[in-house]
């Protein structure tokens, strides 16, 4: 029979997950993937890498907002 973990606190998987987060955003606004829409290439007279990095911060700062708002001080 095994003895079961104990439990991690609640901010520790949160920083964990913030970090998480860090290090997938720094992967997608990395090189090889801004790379990829950098073109000449326009949605509605906007670049397509423009809407890109837009979009990743917005998602970046929502995610961010979503998993810090439980923290209580």
């Amino acid at each position: 029979m095994s003895n079961p973990q104990p439990s991690e606190r609640p901010e520790q998987r949160r920083g964990q997950r913030l970090l998480f987060l860090a290090l997938l955003f720094g992967v997608l606004l990395n090189f090889p993937l801004l790379g990829a829409f950098s073109h000449d290439a326009r949605l509605a007279g906007i670049p397509v890498l423009y809407l890109y990095v837009l979009a990743v911060w917005a998602a970046l700062v929502s995610l961010t907002g979503w998993l810090v708002k439980g923290i209580k001080n």
